[in-house]
């Protein structure tokens, strides 16, 4: 019995002294797809092995080696979907192949997808404060106009008319164009739609200057 107790008693010393060896958690991303145009919006989903409450650090580079800041990411499931905000814009992304780098409790991986050309047409991200700001009524219909005359491609809203200092405040649009607006900005309507009304309002001269639209009247 005495041999039996110490050989109970060596084996939990052994168990004590050993140092627990702990797999570190392992991290991978899921491409919803690889390649993209521009228009469309990333989407991939980070997969870990085990939730830690560490952040992920997301870093997203293209060819040249200009990327992102560190983007940190909530990990609170094995699996996250990570959807970004804004569509892909020829004046912001070049064409190429991309890198995302991510970083999560000391494990690392990496995924690439692939800008390539389109003929597709978007309007910019920068439109929407500027239509928030004339919803809130902040800014004059003109000054809308003005915007998107400047930024948004002809190919989508074609305005018939030079806006400058002098005609800026007389440009008129009725109130009930704010619907469209917002379906807009809350993504009801698409960039397409959204270009298809402003076009036709425009071409019907219910938007324009206020003499014409009362001499139409």
């Amino acid at each position: 019995m005495k041999i039996a107790a110490l050989l109970i008693i060596f084996v939990i010393g052994l168990m004590v002294s050993i140092p627990q060896i702990h797999a570190e958690p392992s991290v991978s991303v899921i491409m919803e797809k690889t390649t993209y145009t521009y228009c469309e919006k990333l989407f991939y989903t980070i997969e870990v092995s085990e939730v830690t409450g560490d952040l992920a650090i997301i870093h997203i580079s293209d060819e040249s080696g200009k990327g992102s800041s560190a983007i940190p990411i909530a990990i609170t499931e094995l699996q996250n979907p990570i959807p970004s905000l804004i569509p892909f814009e020829a004046e912001i992304f070049p064409l190429g192949k991309y890198l995302i780098d991510v970083q999560y409790s000391g494990a690392t991986t990496t995924a690439e997808f692939e800008l390539i050309e389109s003929d597709s047409i978007c309007i910019p991200g920068l439109i929407k404060p500027i239509m928030a700001n004339w919803l809130s009524g902040n800014i004059s219909d003109g000054f809308l106009l003005d915007a998107i005359q400047k930024y948004v491609d002809v190919k989508l809203v074609n305005i018939p008319f030079e806006i400058n200092e002098t005609n800026v405040y007389d440009v008129d649009i009725p109130e009930w164009v704010k619907n469209i607006g917002y379906w807009w900005i809350e993504g009801i309507i698409s960039d397409k739609d959204f270009s298809n009304a402003m076009n036709n309002l425009l071409e019907r001269n219910i938007i324009g200057f206020q003499s014409e639209i009362e001499n139409e009247i």
